[in-house]
């Protein structure tokens, strides 16, 4: 079982062409966490997807997680799943994977946090911290919140919002641990390039505290 307290990096990441590349190249540059976050394709799309997914992080020793669905997550042979507030329950999740297995819970608000918390998810994510194309309609929740939600719980919350080289190192200054990238890699022209600068601001930042 993967010890996700460790882990600073998590990449929700599309199906892409270019899956077999992309990602031994992110994961050898800093990221050590992956998430098929798929919302258009079919299940069927994904389970292929995840085939490419699941042997590459096997293979570096980094958790491949689904998204929603548990389902596919045991039909993959995926690490986990994560699941938001509208979908399958923490206890459903666990029903299927077992109690060893990774389950993430989104939270938007500090009253979505404090239903969360009780739950059995092994890590929670919060935000995003500012609007994003990747949650269209979502307000941004702020700094306070993700910081607030970090204090409460026993179990690592991973922040999402617009995370990049350029502003990791404030957050890791103002409290914060887990960060959560998407476009910064998944639109880049040189992911391991901008994978490799993620990593090094948050890591330079986390040598100073």
């Amino acid at each position: 079982m993967f010890d996700l307290s460790t882990r600073r990096l998590y990449l929700c990441v599309p199906i892409r062409d270019d899956l077999a590349r992309f990602l031994p190249s992110v994961i050898g540059a800093g990221v050590d966490v992956v998430q098929l976050r798929e919302k258009q394709h079919s299940d069927a799309e994904r389970l292929a997807a995840a085939a490419v997914i699941g042997p590459i992080c096997r293979d570096l020793g980094v958790p491949f997680i689904m998204n929603d669905s548990p389902e596919l997550a045991l039909a993959s042979g995926a690490d986990g799943v994560h699941v938001g507030q509208d979908d399958v329950s923490v206890a459903r999740c666990r029903e299927l994977l077992g109690e060893h297995a990774i389950v993430g819970l989104s939270t938007h608000s500090p009253e979505e946090f404090a239903r969360s918390l009780p739950q059995a998810a092994t890590y929670f994510s919060a935000g995003p911290l500012v609007p994003t194309p990747t949650k269209p309609g979502r307000s941004g929740t702020g700094l306070d919140y993700a910081l607030a939600c970090q204090a409460a719980s026993d179990r690592p919350v991973f922040v999402t919002g617009n995370v990049s080289a350029l502003n990791v190192g404030e957050l890791v200054a103002a409290g914060l641990r887990h960060f959560v990238v998407v476009r910064a890699l998944t639109e880049s022209p040189d992911p391991a390039r901008a994978a490799r600068a993620i990593r090094s601001a948050l890591d330079e930042a986390l040598s100073e505290i």
